[in-house]
């Protein structure tokens, strides 16, 4: 979906097919025909943004096949989609029964990390609509906090400063400029947006800039304007926006909102959990953990990075932090220039949601996720930006 800024310059809104496991270039393709196709009929348009999540096969498959890569560029045009902007943070194995900290690997301090964004640096290249000229891909935020040391960092560094000259000369290739964005995430190296102006200033490469999720934002509980005004003051590129949402329990010290919160604590993703306190933000790895005994102080409300759905809060005791997406993209898109031109949708946890809350159908689940792109699509023309056909 586009939408034209009161400056002229066009927004672009996705939605991202993490949701839909896939391994294989087969597997992306049935996702197509089967989920992002369905959504963009409901939504009565001719054409759909997605955001490609491709695993490492799938990337493979298409960067050393030019006929598969052909083919996957006219599959999109047939289905009514348009691809500006990448998922790179998972590697493979989205879709397994547990993910937890696996998706953290390979970390940049790794070769296979580098040489798998290349790869889809190469693919989006080619998969770019013709009238556009601009593509991002986010990625994971250097690495897990854990066995990073200076070593790793230096090596890390090296590792993107690489990649910038891989787009420099990509772009001198293809006409195409391609940009890469850390995507700080709760107990990660780069936790928040605050912990991503080091690295990046000391890179130094505009090629390099951030991707704000809004989930991750809120559960770090960053204020949206303080944080995206230092990244302004900083001059970090604001790559992409994901629009996600938090869970978000006010007193968690009532045997009531523990229960509500444990239907939550479930096998698959990693749900870290932070609250606010007079001595800074605390937290734990995972839901399981703050709810056991007296792991996470439980005096100030918590917030857990479980990407819930944005149309539908959870019933209450629980909420979302939608009021922080909304204020994140006033100030990401509702200024006199957007801060940054790519948006995606990105709730890849419905099918971890507990279980009478889940899609028992492709049906449900399009229905979902085309009334999540509704509700992004309402908030941006209530700032002031046109839906474009």
């Amino acid at each position: 979906m586009r939408f034209r800024h009161p400056d002229g310059s066009t927004v672009h809104l996705a939605y991202c097919t993490n949701v839909h496991p896939a391994e294989t270039l087969d597997g992306v393709l049935a996702q197509l025909r089967d989920h992002c196709e369905p959504v963009r009929r409901r939504l009565g348009r001719d054409r759909l943004g997605i955001g490609l999540w491709l695993a490492r096969d799938a990337a493979h498959a298409l960067v050393t096949d030019p006929s598969a890569l052909r083919g996957l560029r006219t599959e999109l045009e047939h289905r009514g989609l348009e691809v500006v902007t990448l998922n790179g943070f998972p590697y493979e194995g989205f879709g397994a029964e547990e993910v937890k900290y696996r998706v953290y690997q390979p970390d940049w301090a790794d070769p296979e990390r580098l040489a798998h964004t290349t790869d889809l640096a190469r693919v989006l290249a080619q998969l770019l609509p013709d009238d556009v000229t601009e593509g991002s891909i986010s990625t994971l935020p250097l690495a897990w906090r854990t066995a990073y040391d200076q070593e790793r960092a230096t090596a890390a560094h090296a590792a993107l400063t690489t990649l910038a000259e891989r787009l420099d000369a990509l772009h001198e290739l293809t006409g195409r400029s391609l940009r890469i964005g850390l995507e700080p995430e709760p107990g990660c190296t780069v936790e928040t947006t605050r912990d991503a102006l080091a690295p990046l200033t000391a890179i130094g490469r505009d090629r390099i800039g951030i991707c704000v999720d809004t989930c991750h934002l809120a559960t770090s509980f960053e204020d949206p304007h303080t944080a995206l005004d230092a990244l302004a003051q900083a001059r970090v590129p604001i790559v992409k926006s994901q629009l996600s949402a938090a869970l978000h329990a006010e007193h968690p010290h009532l045997p009531e909102v523990r229960a509500a919160l444990a239907a939550f604590d479930e096998p698959r993703f990693l749900h870290q959990t932070r609250t606010l306190t007079a001595a800074g933000l605390r937290g734990t790895d995972d839901l399981g953990e703050a709810l056991a005994g007296d792991a996470l102080p439980d005096a100030s409300p918590w917030r857990a990075h479980f990407h819930v759905p944005l149309h539908a809060a959870p019933a209450a005791p629980l909420t979302s932090t939608l009021p922080v997406l909304r204020a994140a993209l006033t100030r990401l898109v509702g200024g006199p220039h957007p801060l940054t031109h790519h948006l995606e949708v990105e709730t890849y946890t419905w099918q971890a949601l507990p279980p009478e809350l889940r899609p028992r159908a492709r049906a449900q689940l399009a229905d979902g996720i085309a009334a999540e792109l509704t509700l992004a699509r309402d908030l941006l023309t209530d700032l002031g930006l046109k839906e474009l056909p």
